[in-house]
């Protein structure tokens, strides 16, 4: 069968990378014409999930300009027997693009990891929650949600607050403060789409055989193995001193988390592993992933940031995207 379906010459025609044919064939190893392959994979793209919130940096925007200048996904990668690792998810993106076989995502914000848990294994409570936080909103109810204490509250509950305040509050933007309290006001939309059930249960079934876990991103080198593609998105290093709006854990993200990471990043090259790390166009990051050899190169791509609390801190800007293939 697989050699009836030419996946480098099909791949072109449309325009996706052969990793991306790759994965979708050994999901679907029944299909023996080619012909065929082509419309199932034209309708699977249509109805790919997509993230279920709006986050800081997402990088749906970007997976264009990813696959233009070969930066992702890595050729070398193959979805048979590695495995993709995602150590800070956030929105997803990434991942429900490639939608690998293997994967293990994870994050440091115990809410995030709580809910896509909950997507995964009780879709149906958690639409059904969503539902009762539409028929309700408004900013008093908001407010009242935002309120909430966590501790005591089911895991479901978690997850239905956490969507609804992402797709209520003001631009989307996560933020919590010292005490890990969610602190961003009252969005003022007058439609949002707080229980979008049919992405959510897309979103259950994408992740059946992925696991997501609640660690510290380090923890990855105790796991991951050469031929696994590894993807850091973290927390940017602030490109002023008041731009720091991705704290999305009590913990910031600064000097020695982000050297800490770069560690990890040669590391896990040595080791035989794809990495790549997106992170802000800054002289810090710019130097700090500079001169390791001659496998790690910085890339810089133009991103479009809508979240941000000030006006000016939107628009057009340079990131950087470092990879070692």
């Amino acid at each position: 069968m697989q050699n009836t379906i030419e996946i480098e010459k099909i791949a072109p025609m449309l325009d996706v990378h052969p990793i991306h044919l790759k994965m979708f064939l050994l999901r679907n190893s029944s299909i023996s014409s080619e012909a065929d392959f082509i419309h199932a994979f034209k309708n699977y793209k249509q109805e790919n999930p997509k993230p279920f919130v709006k986050w800081v940096g997402g990088k749906r925007q970007l997976l264009k300009q990813f696959r233009d200048l070969n930066l992702y996904p890595p050729e070398g990668f193959n979805p048979k027997t590695a495995t993709y690792f995602e150590p800070f998810v956030g929105g997803g993106a990434m991942f429900f693009d490639l939608l690998p076989k293997k994967a293990v995502l994870s994050d440091m914000n115990l809410e995030l990891v709580t809910t896509y848990n909950i997507i995964k294994s009780n879709v149906s409570g958690l639409i059904k929650k969503l539902k009762e936080h539409q028929s309700n909103n408004s900013k008093n109810y908001f407010i009242e949600i935002r309120a909430q204490i966590l501790q005591g509250m089911s895991d479901t509950d978690v997850a239905a607050r956490f969507i609804y305040l992402n797709r209520t509050c003001f631009n989307g933007l996560y933020r919590v403060n010292k005490s890990g309290q969610f602190n961003v006001p009252f969005g003022e939309n007058k439609n949002p789409l707080i229980c979008d059930e049919v992405n959510l249960r897309k979103i259950s079934s994408s992740l059946v055989n992925t696991k997501i876990i609640h660690q510290d991103y380090k923890k990855i080198l105790e796991k991951a193995k050469k031929g696994d593609f590894i993807y850091f998105d973290p927390p940017y290093y602030p490109v002023n001193l008041t731009s720091n709006f991705t704290n999305y854990t009590k913990e910031g993200f600064l000097e020695n988390e982000q050297e800490e990471l770069r560690n990890t990043f040669v590391e896990l090259s040595k080791r035989g592993c794809f990495v790549m790390l997106s992170n802000s166009d800054t002289p810090f990051i710019n130097t700090l992933y500079s001169n390791l050899g001659k496998k790690i190169k910085i890339h810089k791509v133009l991103a479009t940031r809508a979240i941000n609390s000030k006006s000016e801190g939107r628009g057009r800007i340079n990131e950087v995207v470092v990879i070692n293939y």
